[in-house]
């Protein structure tokens, strides 16, 4: 299993942030290296909710049917996916700060099957220079 942690602060106060990121369809705000996101159900985000995200790997377009699994307003929201070859939990905690709040995001991405023992550590550098991007992109986009 691959792993991605970064610990961000943000101007916005906690209720604010965990509402922006919640709503997962604003990752292709953040995240370049998301090429398409939207929300598949109607009302409001809570568990169950169901994103598509379609993002740019080595090249080519990897969709993925995200669901909220998790959802602790305003604390915690944490989202899963899952296809044929791959696994992603991406999980948010929030908490008050001098200023705003502190956002940590970790995403967990698996291969699935013999081959993921063999890619996971080609697969680890891959997240981590994925994440340290989207990283740059979610701090400009929690202190607005």
């Amino acid at each position: 299993m691959a792993r991605f942690t970064v610990t961000l602060q943000s101007s916005m106060a906690v209720g604010d942030a965990f509402a922006y990121l919640a709503a997962f369809e604003r990752a292709a705000d953040w995240d370049p290296g998301v090429a398409e996101a939207q929300r598949l159900t109607t009302g409001p985000v809570d568990i169950g909710a169901r994103f598509r995200i379609v993002s740019r790997v080595l090249g080519r377009t990897v969709p993925l049917e995200y669901r909220i699994t998790r959802f602790e307003s305003p604390t915690l929201v944490e989202l899963s996916a899952e296809s044929g070859t791959i696994r992603s939990v991406d999980t948010i905690t929030f908490s008050p700060s001098a200023g705003g709040s502190q956002v940590t995001y970790r995403a967990d991405l698996r291969l699935k099957g013999a081959i993921g023992r063999v890619a996971d550590p080609v697969l680890g550098r891959l997240l981590s220079r994925i994440g340290r991007r989207a990283a740059a992109g979610l701090q400009r986009a929690l202190n607005p």
